[in-house]
């Protein structure tokens, strides 16, 4: 398949790693900020393959994973009222919240429907007026302008029984949190190509230059991956911190300005909570006031909800790169795919998720030293 089977090519592979082998000459602690890198990365076994100079960290890219638990509560809450169809994409369903899952709501018979796009969640909508229909909206840059487009064609075409819960964050701010821990090891960042495919790179430079690291946009394929970590090494081997597009084929400089200029009506900038990070100024959107009738934590006043993650539950750490998800003493016992403390297990992006489905298993637990970012 093009684009596909060229960038998994051995050949190509194996002259990558000889040449990162070749530059490097110290150790480097690399940051991919993606949940689908992570998942690349550990499914091929690419920080097995690297120089022991070169250490991977795994971000925390991965939109389900990020969810607050208070959000969580807050859909387990609306999706359990009479009337109420609540659509949410699949990997959501079995994140856990204070004392259930969505999956638990709808076999206590709410109206959990899976879907596989929020103009989805707007045709059900349109299909039944006399209920309300909820959109669970969350993620990173990337699923955000489809999630405007819906809340957009909802007030345009006068769908009033459409809302949607909002928890959208934003990566360049999480990276500069990051930087900001007094924690934090890493020196350059693999940053996500998708993201930059909609938002650009005009954000990024400013930070590389303020943190003096290299930022090396990437794509999710092995070879992506490995040219990425390729120039990233060299540029921290020659002393450089600038932004580089390693995935040109997919990212402009300018993004796709449609879809800009669709976040940019529907949205505003926000402080958002992170899951077990905790508040990061202006790190997420939520909808503006011109589309404020379409909010769901309004319109269903779920504002009040407060949560208390679980103690057991190290995803903080994973997500901020403090601990591998191995090093946390309830992953694999406690904590499975079918028994998850925190998203991080659930989702097919998360980091515990790629770790225990590759057989991970065999580091001892990490001390808990870590302070949050923020």
């Amino acid at each position: 398949m093009k684009y596909l089977e060229e960038f998994q090519n051995p050949e190509l592979a194996r002259g990558l790693l000889a040449d990162i082998r070749a530059t490097v000459t110290r150790p480097w602690a690399l940051m991919e900020v993606c949940g689908g890198q992570t998942h690349t990365i550990i499914r091929h076994g690419i920080d097995q393959l690297l120089p022991d100079e070169v250490e991977l960290i795994h971000g925390p890219g991965c939109p389900v994973c990020v969810t607050p638990l208070e959000v969580i509560d807050k859909a387990l809450e609306i999706a359990a009222r009479p009337g109420v169809i609540f659509c949410s994409f699949g990997d959501m369903l079995r994140v856990p919240g204070t004392d259930r899952d969505l999956f638990r709501v709808r076999g206590e018979g709410g109206d959990v429907r899976v879907v596989y796009s929020p103009l989805d969640a707007l045709r059900i909508a349109e299909q039944n007026p006399q209920r309300e229909v909820v959109f669970f909206g969350i993620g990173f840059e990337t699923t955000a302008p489809p999630n405007a487009m819906a809340v957009h064609q909802a007030r345009k075409r006068g769908i009033r029984n459409f809302s949607m819960l909002v928890s959208h964050v934003r990566v360049p701010p999480a990276i500069d949190a990051i930087m900001n821990s007094p924690d934090c090891r890493v020196q350059g960042f693999l940053a996500a190509g998708h993201v930059c495919s909609v938002m650009g790179t005009g954000e990024y430079p400013e930070l590389a230059e303020r943190h003096r690291v290299p930022i090396v946009v990437t794509g999710f394929e092995p070879l992506d991956i490995l040219e990425g970590i390729r120039l990233t090494v060299r540029q921290l081997e020659r002393g450089e911190h600038t932004v580089e597009n390693a995935y040109a084929r997919a990212v402009r400089p300018e993004g796709n300005p449609a879809a800009r200029d669709m976040l940019e009506d529907v949205f505003e900038v926000a402080d958002r909570a992170w899951r077990g990070i905790g508040v990061i100024p202006a790190s997420g959107w939520r909808l503006s006031e011109r589309y404020r009738d379409h909010d769901a934590e309004y319109r269903f006043d779920v504002h009040s909800i407060a949560t208390c993650e679980p103690a057991r539950c190290r995803s903080g750490e994973v997500l901020q790169g403090l601990i591998k998800p191995h090093q946390c003493e309830a992953f694999g016992a406690d904590c499975t795919p079918r028994t998850p403390l925190g998203a991080t297990m659930v989702s097919s992006e998360g980091a515990c998720a790629a770790y225990y489905l590759y057989r991970r298993l065999g580091t001892p637990a990490a001390p808990r030293e870590a302070s949050p970012v923020g």
